[in-house]
């Protein structure tokens, strides 16, 4: 429970450059930073590890791509180096809990290019690959386990790992981690760890479900806050175009990709389907892209950042699974193809960019239905962002407007209008009915009676059905669209939204052609598809069948398909194809 705590706020006034040696790190790991190219701690990294080595509490409020897996990693690292017992078989002596497989996998290999000259063993335990080869990576014992909370507690059901020798607690980006749900996956994992444990929380934002959270797992925390919540990076440039459809986006996205050649860029979209339907779109007409998203296998999306990082990829699509923990310091353009329904994911998106000193440009675009996210991400971060081109909606700067059932066409005048009048009114000096001419009025049709009869004699025929399933915003198949080649090391096979829409049919067997003579596949009569009435189960075989040289059976058991006995009349027994 939080009883007390200080704060500490990064860089201020006066601030002067130290190293890792005077904040307590050892020789030998500011040696292995030294040729790492780590030579200055930044400021969560001056603040946090002074505090961690005296084995406080600590909040850490950061945003991605300011060292915090140093800050609290450099810390583990000594303490572990300090004590030489090592952990029992299925235990572990720290628990790094992340959101995404992607941030499990990042701190993890930066924590190995810390320990590379020590003993220490590191572990990863995501989703998306074998939980058989995890279990077994576990049998000897873990001194770091770095793993997402849903496959942590599969292992820990199968029995594979216990959390009861558990003396360092991390939990990274907390925030996202309550965003997707792992509250109760948290609550279950923290009683089964020690009380008696060092813990540590760090996260970009401070909401109060974060507050809560502290107060559940920390004892008398510091607070260490580097940069404001909502609060990019200083050297990102942030653009908007105002468009007027998906269309528009699309077509922005490919001029600007184009005028950038040589930039290496990541697009972000709210949905998985959109993503994919995108990246095959950008795909077709020639560009080098990628995709990550949760319908991606774990090896899908390792090759895919793989590729990205070699440079073999210039364009990364994206959904927000991907907006922390990757730590790909050449990305240069940072596209919002969908606004964000999270203020805060904004930010963290946009901090892809402009990563270890070098500058950035973030990309926004904003249909008129996204007014209202647009104006929630520029309250977040107290800017307004600079328009690139299009014109602000109209209700930008007020609360969304409702639908009047009439389409998002605000210039009708249908209903009531801005005067006042009624639908229909104020459009001429005539009615609408002076220029219909008299029609004659139609009868109320009964139930059960055909199609309504105009007056010259005309049968109204019905509308054709309009087809509703086509969709042209890249959220999916349209209707009676082809299923996509995904390959065969695809899981969107497995999504509806990529599923072919009926099973093949096997064909039936009926016994017999249409014209009644018997098919060639089954010799007999209609009684049976296999010439011959059934048996009920436990009815023995006649006299002719057991004359004919096949043993009597009870039932229906023995062996049908064996011996040389004889089926209708003696012939010899075929054996089904």
């Amino acid at each position: 429970m939080v009883r007390s705590g200080d704060s500490h706020c990064g860089a201020p006034k006066g601030y002067t450059l130290t190293n890792f040696e005077s904040l307590g790190v050892s020789k030998p790991i500011v040696a292995t930073l030294f040729q790492l190219g780590i030579e200055t701690p930044t400021p969560i990294q001056e603040h946090a590890i002074p505090l961690l080595l005296e084995g406080r509490d600590l909040i850490g409020l950061a945003q991605t791509g300011t060292g915090k897996t140093a800050a609290f990693g450099l810390p583990l690292i000594e303490k572990l180096l300090a004590d030489e017992r090592r952990p029992d078989n299925r235990t572990t002596r720290t628990l790094i809990l992340a959101p995404t497989r992607e941030l499990v996998n990042q701190i993890a290999e930066s924590l190995k290019k810390f320990i590379r000259k020590s003993s220490l063993r590191i572990n990863v335990v995501v989703g998306g690959v074998s939980i058989n080869k995890q279990q077994l990576q576990l049998e000897k014992g873990t001194d770091i386990l770095v793993a997402t909370p849903g496959r942590l507690l599969d292992l820990i059901n199968r029995r594979a790992i216990t959390l009861t020798t558990v003396r360092y607690l991390v939990l990274d980006e907390a925030d996202q981690m309550l965003d997707l749900g792992f509250v109760h996956d948290l609550r279950k994992i923290a009683k089964m760890v020690p009380k008696k444990r060092q813990t540590m929380l760090f996260s970009a934002t401070m909401p109060k479900a974060i507050a809560d959270l502290a107060g559940e797992y920390l004892v008398d925390p510091v607070k260490v806050e580097v940069t404001p919540p909502g609060k990019a990076a200083d050297k990102v440039e942030q653009y908007v175009h105002f468009v007027g459809g998906k269309n528009d986006k699309t077509e922005l996205l490919r001029k600007s990709l184009t005028e950038n050649p040589d930039g290496r860029a990541m697009v972000f979209l709210r949905t998985k389907h959109g993503a994919e339907k995108l990246m095959k779109h950008l795909e077709n007409i020639g560009y080098s892209v990628a995709s990550i998203h949760g319908n991606k296998s774990q090896g899908q999306r390792e090759r895919a950042l793989k590729a990205f990082r070699d440079g073999s990829i210039k364009t990364l699509i994206a959904t927000d699974v991907a907006a922390r923990g990757i730590d790909i310091p050449a990305v240069s353009h940072v596209y919002n193809y969908d606004l964000p329904e999270v203020p805060d994911a904004y930010v963290h998106r946009i901090g892809r960019t402009a990563r270890a000193g070098r500058d950035g440009i973030a990309i926004a675009f904003c249909a008129p239905d996204e007014a209202k996210l647009l104006r929630d991400i520029e309250r977040l971060m107290g800017i307004d962002i600079t328009v690139a081109s299009g014109e602000p909606p109209a209700n930008i700067s007020g609360g969304p407007r409702r639908a009047n059932g009439n389409g998002n066409n605000r210039n009708r005048n249908g209903g009531q209008g801005r005067e006042g009048q009624g639908r229909g009114e104020g459009r001429g000096d005539q009615n609408r009915s002076e220029h219909r001419g008299n029609r004659q009025e139609r009868r109320p049709r009964r139930e059960g009676e055909g199609s309504e009869v105009r007056a010259g004699g005309e049968e109204r025929r019905p509308r054709p059905e309009r087809p509703t399933g086509r969709n042209e915003d890249f959220r999916g198949q349209r209707r009676g669209e082809a299923t996509p080649d995904l390959g065969p090391d695809n899981d969107l096979a497995s999504t509806s939204d990529f599923r072919s829409s009926a099973k093949p049919q096997r064909p039936a067997h009926h016994g017999a052609h249409a014209n009644g003579e018997p098919s060639g596949h089954h010799r007999g009569n209609s009684r049976h598809a296999h010439g011959r009435p059934a048996r009920k189960h436990g009815e023995d075989r006649g006299p002719q069948q057991a004359q004919a040289g096949e043993p009597r059976r009870d039932g229906n058991g023995g062996n049908r398909r064996g011996g040389s006995g004889s089926r209708n009349g003696g012939g010899q027994r075929r054996e089904r194809a």
